[in-house]
């Protein structure tokens, strides 16, 4: 039997993604943000409320978006639950920044993979945000590709924030082929 939960939403999977910055004086600044998704072959959006990270924006118009996982799990948290105003937060998790060869934005190495990014539009919905980037490079550890250099996500040890639960889980184990599975069904 189903039960009515009201408006109490769940979307499934979101990633926890990082967002990394620059602020004026070239300090790296790193955000824990779960309310992102690709939205063309190229772009990708994030939803944020005014941060350190949105300043940083409307100054750089750069930034990395990486992925944490089961392993950076503690330092994705913490970045989530600081402010980048008072302290270098990367520093602090201890954590590394190296220049993105690409834009102007941090890469931080612990993470195995990188979204560099040019900001597109930054736009202000009455407090809220929403981020509009081009990826023009991802940056990927060799030891999360695949034999044909492809970004494995059981390898990377990816996770998504569980907003029912206000969890983190790992996304893992392949369980089908996307555009072939259902052609058993169309094929009948």
């Amino acid at each position: 039997m189903k039960k009515n939960l009201g408006n109490d939403l769940i979307m499934t999977p979101m990633p926890v993604l990082i967002i990394g910055t620059y602020d004026e004086n070239g300090v790296p600044n790193a955000m824990n943000a779960a309310w992102g998704t690709q939205c063309d072959m190229d772009s990708i959006t994030i939803f944020l409320s005014k941060h350190k990270t949105t300043d940083n924006l409307q100054i750089k118009r750069a930034f990395t978006v990486a992925f944490a996982t089961k392993d950076t799990l503690k330092e994705s948290d913490y970045f989530g639950v600081e402010t980048g105003r008072n302290i270098n937060k990367i520093e602090r998790a201890g954590f590394h920044a190296v220049k993105s060869q690409h834009v102007d934005a941090p890469v931080i190495t612990e993470y195995p993979v990188t979204l560099e990014c040019e900001m597109v539009e930054l736009a202000d919905d009455g407090g809220e945000h929403r981020l509009i980037g081009r990826v023009v490079n991802v940056i990927a550890d060799e030891s999360v590709l695949t034999e044909n250099g492809k970004i494995d996500l059981g390898k990377m040890g990816a996770i998504s924030y569980d907003s029912a639960l206000h969890a983190y889980r790992v996304i893992g184990d392949v369980v089908g082929t996307a555009f072939h599975d259902g052609l058993v069904i169309k094929n009948n």
